[in-house]
């Protein structure tokens, strides 16, 4: 397997953990579903010159807007993916271990807060929510958990290698 398909792998993998953690953290701690949608119609009025929005869920709908939000959710995955392996070469695609796996994950959390948060109209850190923190708390799990899919997968795909 190539460095590329490894990304992929793992990139999909990672994010479809993550997927699954939002399923599971809906009955276990009370948070919605993410609405991917909500990411496409903020991307697609970006062709239109429009970054930020006061809400997103305000701003007028686009047609397949719910496939445009899915697809960059499994690339900016795939594109974290590639990140990890980036910054810890090919002898973590030998032998993937946790820790950077994890610090990768968390870091990405910086990418909603600081860009897509803010620019759907929930303030940077998600400051303009009805209570920041538990949106802060969620986004920190799912990125941990985003974090131990890319070593999980890493791991898994390592064996195909």
């Amino acid at each position: 397997m190539n460095n590329l398909a490894f990304a992929l792998v793992i990139g999909i993998g990672a994010t479809a953990l993550m997927d699954a953690w939002g399923v599971i953290r809906k009955p276990l701690l009370g948070a919605p579903l993410p609405n991917y949608a909500m990411v496409g119609r903020w991307i697609a009025h970006m062709t239109r010159g429009k970054f930020r929005h006061e809400s997103i869920a305000a701003a007028a709908p686009v047609r397949g807007e719910q496939l445009i939000g899915w697809t960059a959710h499994y690339l900016v995955g795939i594109a974290f993916a590639v990140l990890l392996l980036s910054i810890q070469g090919e002898s973590w695609i030998q032998d993937p271990t946790l820790f950077p796996a994890l610090a990768v994950g968390i870091a990405t959390i910086a990418a909603p807060f600081l860009i897509m948060q803010p620019g759907m109209g929930a303030g940077i850190a998600a400051s303009k929510t009805p209570n920041p923190a538990a949106a802060r708390f969620q986004s920190f799990l799912t990125h941990a958990v985003f974090g131990l899919g890319l070593y999980l997968s890493g791991s898994a795909a390592q064996l195909l290698h």
